[in-house]
């Protein structure tokens, strides 16, 4: 794929630019960076721009998680409520957790609490997977209390410092602001964004391409980690078998997404692979690698839509089935429903209505749509287009 390719892809996708960086034979093999960090102030991209990286943290964390086992300074199978008594009051169940429950997401907590979700366990911890950034938190509590740390100054001594990751940390740094890359909706229009002052082990990593490399370049070796802890790190803990990243309730059907978790990883067993994704809204990112092939590649994007092209992105650099990517289901850039935004965008809603290729839209597929035009300027396909989607739900 030439520059050219890459930057019509993300100009498909509404997405202002992205920092890939390739590793092979366990060293870093290349950058590919195009757009611009904002399309206000259309800067370009480049391996050093920071990033919000989202979940990219969890594994970040992981990883200082480990060596501090390693240590023993902690146990992955001890009961969290041995460390932090009480996280959860109201659920007794919830203090035997464990760390590698929590690195595995089967601790039974939700991914964040909300009104509808208190924080409580909604299975018994271990029983199966539903993905939980409210766990990641808990463990880093435990973490705090046992050292006499915050987790940023721990991931400063244990991770970045001695990997060379100069231009990362859990917290704003005003370092950053320089040479930053800023947040962008679904459509490509500015969104707003944050400077996390606290750190959290589940979110808050600011990165760049060039610095999570030399994070992936220390998983293909194992640096920092036992043999057994490394091994042990990148071993199917969980089985995923539903579809979706969370599953709280009742488990009604059983499938096989050819996707397992590790510890802080996901996995792809049939492949040989691990990965991860980061999606915090305006910023989406996506990470695979092979233990046995030494080959890895990450991608940070700076626009909410970043995701759908992360398997044309992916595939350049390490083709072959991406079971992960299916599994988190993703609409692709290339879907029904984006051809027809970028076709009434280019041509008119009244123009492409009627080809076929559109007919089987859902009506919230047409209303993405009509948002998608407002956000172009063409409020009156936006309101053809409703008064369109309206005639549907008078018929229905």
């Amino acid at each position: 794929m030439s520059g050219r390719d890459f930057q019509r892809l993300i100009a498909e996708a509404a997405v202002p630019g992205i920092a890939i960086a390739s590793i092979a034979g366990g060293r870093l093999s290349e950058f590919v960076c195009c757009g611009v960090r904002g399309v206000q102030s259309l800067a370009p991209v480049d391996e050093h721009t920071v990033f919000d990286a989202a979940s990219l943290t969890k594994p970040v964390f992981a990883e200082i998680v480990l060596q501090l086992a390693d240590r023993r300074a902690l146990s992955l199978d001890a009961p969290l409520g041995e460390y932090l008594p009480d996280y959860v009051a109201s659920d007794p169940r919830a203090s035997s957790i464990t760390a590698r429950q929590v690195l595995s997401h089967s601790s039974g907590l939700p991914n964040w609490r909300n009104p509808d979700l208190p924080l409580k366990t909604y299975f018994a911890p271990g029983e199966r997977f539903s993905y939980s950034g409210e766990g990641y938190l808990y463990l880093q509590r435990a973490i705090e209390r046992v050292t006499g740390e915050t987790i940023d100054r721990i991931a400063e001594r244990l991770v970045f410092a001695p990997l060379g990751m100069t231009r990362s940390s859990l917290i704003w740094d005003r370092r950053f602001a320089s040479n930053r890359a800023y947040p962008h909706d679904a459509f490509g229009r500015p969104a707003l964004g944050n400077k996390p002052g606290e750190a959290n082990a589940a979110w808050s990593l600011q990165t760049t391409a060039a610095d999570f490399a030399c994070f992936l370049c220390a998983v293909l070796d194992g640096e920092g980690l036992t043999a057994e802890t490394a091994a042990a790190r990148l071993q199917p803990q969980i089985v995923i078998d539903h579809a979706g990243t969370q599953c709280l309730g009742t488990l009604d059907e059983r499938l096989t997404t050819g996707v397992a978790w590790g510890l802080g990883w996901g996995l792809e067993p049939a492949e040989g692979t691990f990965f991860h994704w980061g999606d915090n809204g305006p910023f989406t990112c996506f990470t695979v690698g092979s233990i046995r092939a030494r080959n890895a590649v990450v991608a940070f994007t700076n626009g909410a839509s970043g995701h759908s092209i992360m398997p044309a992105l992916i595939g350049e650099f390490l083709p072959g089935d991406r079971p992960s990517l299916a599994w988190l289901d993703y609409v692709r850039h290339d879907a029904p429903v984006r051809r027809l935004l970028r076709a009434a965008r280019a041509r008119g809603i009244e123009t492409v209505w009627s080809e076929p290729d559109y007919a089987g839209l859902e009506t919230a597929d047409l209303r993405w749509v009509a948002q998608g035009l407002v956000a172009a300027g063409r409020e009156d396909d936006s309101a053809w287009l409703q008064a369109r989607i309206k005639e549907r739900e008078a018929a229905s």
